[in-house]
């Protein structure tokens, strides 16, 4: 008994030394940005040199800064991707947009591609005109998870046909760590990790409302870190697809730093791009009054995570409490979830849409005049944004490590926020004053920005760039690990 009160003791102080330690970790995050100033990175930059080789995977910094040939590769790779699912119309998360993108565009580059991913029996599986991807489907398990011995069987024997696979891919756990040791060509990328997720944690138990329920999510979470400190390193590369998560990885994960890369998410640059007309005929489309002079934007699952209770509350009280601001706003809010009842139940100031497929989502961006994004999930670095300000428009976002360190990395291209109804309410009240003229300039830094680091070409080209060092032939003398400036 004694015994067992010792372990507890023990677990509970381990508890509270990491937990401590991520809010210590935040707050010097935060110290920084602040006493350095927008144009100041907590993540190392490395210089390269204009005559000087260097090696890639020693790069600290995201690799989409990095100028890769547009020519066509010089060797094709067969590529296996493992996914829990592929992406189904408007259905598609972070995670699966991500596989889709970043496929599609290596297939049509010439890659084999060979995607090994889940199917149920009762639901259409989407067509592609493209000769070289494969897909090899399997039923999920009664979790929703890929079955891990079908689909490394049906794996073997495609590396056994033909030539073996150059590279192995794996979004998250598609492809579980048991199974990806030994892998010397595996790179694995990130969506979300334990130890990001524990600052959500303390978000939610900080606005839980005191007749709920207290949660054990943060107990859990310390755990969950620990076990992925222990299993990380059976995957061969790590790809963050944020610099913080990056950081993360090499500090607290304790992964050699060449064994990190960072690469950030991107989107369709032909997809998402400025265009006043087809902003014009979605606001006429449903309805928006032309006498309203700001005109916010929302989209994603309208789920509590997703910050939609706190979003909710701002906008009851300040609709409630300044007629002017009513008078001259309105919201769209696109997707479907709970809490779109709730946003209709404000009056004729938020339209709910509902679900937008790709090209409706763009006339969505362009009928807006800032996209906001609440978020209470620290994970991964949400698509919206990115298309948004592909799209020529500003953002507002949640404060959160990943987005300040990656996106609005500064005022001229948006607005951040704390997790607090005072606090998005005073930032929603800056972005009114502030009006349409400078949402105007700072959309046209937020697309500059999104051009420099966050379309699909850019994202496909250092995917393709790393899919080449890690399936290097040392006895055909690649060195596709070797980074000269153009």
């Amino acid at each position: 008994m004694a015994k067992d009160s010792v372990t507890v003791l023990n677990f509970h102080r381990l508890c509270c030394i990491i937990s401590v330690f991520c809010v210590w970790s935040f707050i010097s995050f935060i110290y920084w940005r602040h006493y350095y100033g927008p144009g100041y990175s907590l993540y190392p930059k490395m210089e390269l040199k204009q005559n000087q080789i260097n090696d890639l995977l020693a790069f600290p910094s995201a690799w989409n800064q990095l100028a890769f040939s547009s020519k066509p590769p010089p060797k094709l790779l067969k590529i296996a991707l493992f996914v829990k699912k592929w992406p189904h119309r408007s259905e598609a998360g972070g995670l699966e947009r991500h596989a889709l993108t970043l496929h599609l565009a290596l297939a049509k580059k010439g890659h084999e591609l060979h995607i090994f991913t889940t199917s149920s029996s009762n639901s259409s599986f989407p067509r592609y005109p493209i000769s070289n991807l494969y897909f090899h489907l399997s039923k999920p398990t009664a979790a929703g998870y890929l079955d891990q011995a079908l689909v490394w069987k049906l794996f073997q024997t495609q590396n056994s046909t033909g030539r073996p696979f150059d590279v192995i891919h794996t979004e998250s756990v598609g492809l579980l760590h048991t199974r990806s040791r030994n892998q010397t060509n595996l790179a694995v990328t990130w969506h979300g990790i334990a130890y990001e997720t524990i600052h959500s944690d303390i978000i939610q138990e900080l606005l839980r409302s005191p007749k709920e329920p207290k949660g054990s999510a943060l107990t859990e979470r310390t755990m969950k870190v620990i076990e992925e400190v222990r299993f990380f390193p059976s995957y061969a590369h790590h790809v963050a697809t944020s610099d913080h998560v990056g950081d993360v990885l090499k500090r607290i994960y304790m992964l050699p730093d060449d064994r990190v890369h960072i690469i950030l998410n991107g989107v369709d640059e032909d997809i998402f791009k400025p265009d006043i007309a087809k902003g014009n005929d979605f606001k006429k489309k449903f309805g928006v009054p032309e006498s309203r002079t700001l005109v916010l934007g929302m989209a994603g699952r309208l789920v509590k995570d997703k910050g939609h209770p706190l979003m909710f509350e701002a906008l009851k009280q300040m609709l409630k409490e300044n007629e002017a601001f009513r008078q001259s706003i309105v919201v769209l809010v696109a997707g479907n979830g709970p809490w779109g009842a709730r946003y209709r139940d404000l009056g004729t100031n938020v339209l709910v849409l509902g679900p937008l497929e790709q090209a409706q989502l763009a006339e969505f961006y362009n009928a807006v005049d800032i996209f906001v994004n609440p978020t209470l999930r620290a994970q991964g670095l949400d698509h919206t944004l990115l298309e948004a300000m592909l799209s020529g428009k500003p953002v507002m976002a949640t404060r959160l490590a990943s987005i300040t360190g990656s996106v609005v990395v500064g005022t001229e291209v948006g607005y951040t926020f704390s997790p607090t109804i005072t606090s998005l309410k005073a930032t929603l009240y800056r972005v009114w004053k502030d009006g349409r003229g400078d949402l105007k300039q700072k959309g046209q830094a937020a697309r500059q920005r999104g051009l420099q680091l966050f379309t699909a070409t850019k994202m496909a080209a250092a995917y393709e760039r790393l899919f080449l060092c890690i399936s290097n032939d040392e006895n055909r003398g690649d060195n596709y690990c070797q980074y000269q400036i153009p």
